[in-house]
C-alpha cells in the first residue's frame, strides 16, 4: 500500500490505491465475475449512477476485450429519488440518467458501485431495480468496502479492497474518465 501524504488546509489525504493497484483489482474482479457467470447469457451488469458507472464500464470493457464475452448487457441505474434521505435535503437533487435497455426479469443482476459505506445506496438500488422487473438474483460488486460503517445488513459478493476507516474519514475514488487519473484516497477532515 502506498502512503503519500498531502495537507490541504485542515485536510489530510492518504493514497489507498494508485492506478496500478486499481488495474490489478479490476482484472481480479472481472475474473471472479467470469468464474461465477461464465458466458453472461443470463446476467446483466448495472452500474449505479454516478460513480459506479465508471467501475461498471471498466469491468465490462475487460470482460469484452480480454475474455471475449459477447452480448454483455450493461446498464446504468439512477437511485436519486429512491434514497431514504430524498426529502430531508435542503438543496434540490439532480438526477442522473437511467439506461436499462434490457429486461431484468429472471436475470442475474450484478449491481456495481465504487464504495460500499452505510448500505443505504444499495438499499435504494434494490428498491429502484424492482421497477424494472423481478430478477432471479442480485449480487453486489464494489471497489471499496468500508465494512465497519454499515447501517444496514448489506454485504458485497465481490470487493476490490476492504478498508477500516473511522467515520470522520472519507474514501474518495477518482477515475481517469472524470478526474484524469485513477486513485483511491482516504481523506481525514479533522
Amino acid at each position: 500500500m502506498h502512503s503519500k501524504q498531502r495537507l490541504d488546509s485542515n485536510m489530510a489525504q492518504k493514497t489507498l490505491l494508485n492506478s496500478k493497484d486499481i488495474h490489478i483489482i479490476l482484472h481480479r474482479l472481472a475474473c471472479q465475475l467470469l468464474e461465477n457467470h461464465i458466458d453472461f447469457a443470463n446476467t446483466v451488469l448495472v452500474g449505479l449512477q454516478p460513480r459506479g458507472t465508471f467501475l461498471a464500464n471498466r469491468i465490462a470493457e475487460i470482460l469484452r476485450e480480454e475474455y471475449n464475452i459477447k452480448n454483455l448487457q450493461l446498464g446504468q441505474l439512477d437511485i436519486t429519488f429512491f434514497r431514504d434521505d430524498f426529502r430531508r435535503r435542503t438543496e434540490p437533487l439532480e438526477a442522473n440518467s437511467t439506461n436499462l435497455n434490457f429486461t431484468i426479469e429472471n436475470k442475474k443482476v450484478v449491481l456495481i458501485d465504487d464504495v460500499l459505506f452505510s448500505g443505504r445506496s444499495i438499499r435504494s438500488a434494490l428498491t429502484a431495480i424492482q421497477s424494472f422487473g423481478r430478477p432471479d438474483s442480485v449480487e453486489l460488486l464494489v471497489l471499496i468496502d468500508r465494512r465497519f460503517s454499515r447501517h444496514l445488513p448489506i454485504q458485497p459478493n465481490y470487493k476490490g479492497r476492504q478498508v477500516d476507516v473511522i467515520n470522520s474519514e472519507k474514501v474518495k475514488v477518482i477515475w481517469k474518465e472524470n478526474d484524469k487519473k485513477d486513485a483511491v484516497y482516504i481523506i481525514n477532515n479533522n
